[in-house]
């Protein structure tokens, strides 16, 4: 009989541990993830959002399980679920999703390096097939989407665990009404009786964006690190492809050792937050087509910022031009079965319909500069330096309306 044992995790209350699921838990690969934060620097915003990918993944595994045993799924798939979910991020870099966006490939590639290529598979392949893990984690195959897809478990415990841990209200969702009202086919199909809680989750992650995760003092520290971070994988100090072996004590040390000036500063003025402001914004519901703004790549957004502080005299890598994350919301693609048809969840309810129009009204595009010379910026325009889309005079009135329809 399989010895068992209990997590006391702050979101779920008790979560049962197989003896296998504590082995896995027990390798040095997971237990890096204690070492690296959910919400990377957030915590310079919120000072409670000190959790970390270990506990997320453990939260996600104990989802799958309820989600699977929900499905009905024999015993050897609700493990293979199970041990998908709490490795699922196990190819994180230090700082989780803020050192990505500096590689140039996602975790999702690492996660299947560490579960194909170093000791945890020794460890997996006595019980499953590594490369079916790996499918799962990245959302493909029959399982794969209860990890990673439309309405998943990953997303129900990062919002839940997020929300939790900054203090931030509305990341509560009824994940017990989605998962006992989701059943798997092509995909996860949500029932119509489970469309309200669905609803609810998505009109949390909307306002968790501006709120915690697209914050505009949360995308100037991650800039920050990013560039001190580029700057050292460009300067030979660092190998991207080893990032999976690093925690965030890691890389800070890394950083106030750097011999590059401004990687030291950069993180000296991280370590006392010091932090750049705002000296122009514009939201990107001013645009008339404002998907046209994801169009413009890095290089052009380092030449606009190398340009910006020849004319303004001061040094280019004090100069931030960033543009807040595309507002996805891939929640509004699920299918709902009404009647034994399958309909988009956008076409079914009005409010994810209105989000579907509403999201751009949140994200902007915007520069930062030192404290010291925001002075020198109070006249600046955006559209010198980048191509933007046409503005849109009468956008107002329609985006107004649908968050009428949202309340």
């Amino acid at each position: 009989m399989q010895k068992k044992k209990f997590l006391r995790d702050s979101v779920y209350g008790d979560i049962k541990l197989g003896e296998f699921e504590v082995k896995v838990m027990d390798m040095p690969q997971f237990q890096r993830l204690r070492r690296i934060k959910q919400l990377g620097l957030i915590n310079l915003i919120y000072p409670g959002a000190n959790h970390t990918r270990f506990e997320h993944c453990i939260g996600t595994m104990h989802l799958a399980s309820k989600l699977a045993r929900e499905l009905n799924l024999d015993k050897d798939e609700i493990e293979l679920v199970k041990i998908s979910g709490l490795i699922h991020d196990i190819g994180h870099g230090p700082f989780s999703h803020v050192s990505e966006g500096v590689l140039s490939f996602p975790h999702e590639d690492l996660t299947k390096y560490v579960i194909e290529k170093t000791s945890m598979h020794d460890l997996l392949s006595e019980r499953f097939d590594t490369k079916e893990i790996g499918k799962i984690v990245n959302g493909k195959g029959h399982l794969g989407p209860i990890i990673s897809g439309e309405l998943d478990v990953d997303r129900m415990d990062y919002l839940l665990r997020d929300s939790h841990n900054t203090g931030v209200a509305y990341g509560v969702i009824d994940y017990e009404r989605i998962i006992s009202n989701l059943k798997l086919q092509d995909g996860l199909v949500l029932d119509i009786k489970g469309v309200q809680a669905a609803e609810g989750a998505l009109v949390s992650r909307y306002f968790m964006y501006p709120s915690v995760y697209q914050h505009h003092t949360t995308r100037i520290v991650n800039s920050m690190f990013r560039r001190a971070l580029k700057r050292e994988i460009d300067g030979k100090k660092l190998d991207e492809k080893d990032i999976y072996k690093y925690d965030d004590s890691d890389i800070i040390s890394m950083f106030r050792q750097s011999d590059d000036e401004i990687v030291r500063d950069i993180i000296n003025r991280l370590d006392v937050r010091n932090i750049p402001k705002r000296v122009k914004t514009i939201r990107l519901d001013n645009f008339k087509y404002p998907e046209k703004l994801y169009k413009i790549d890095q290089k052009a957004l380092r030449k606009a910022e190398s340009e910006i502080a020849e004319d303004y005299g001061i040094d280019r890598n004090y100069v931030f031009i960033n543009i807040a994350e595309y507002p996805r919301f891939d929640e509004m693609k699920t299918q709902v079965s009404v009647d034994n048809k399958l309909y988009p969840l956008s076409k079914i309810s009005n409010i994810i319909g209105a989000l579907s129009k509403a999201r751009f009204n949140i994200p902007d595009v915007s520069i930062y500069v030192p404290l010291e010379y925001k002075d020198k910026f109070d006249k600046i325009k955006i559209n010198h330096y980048l191509d933007l889309p046409e503005i849109d005079r009468e956008k107002f009135h329609g985006i107004h309306y649908d968050q009428i329809k949202l309340f």
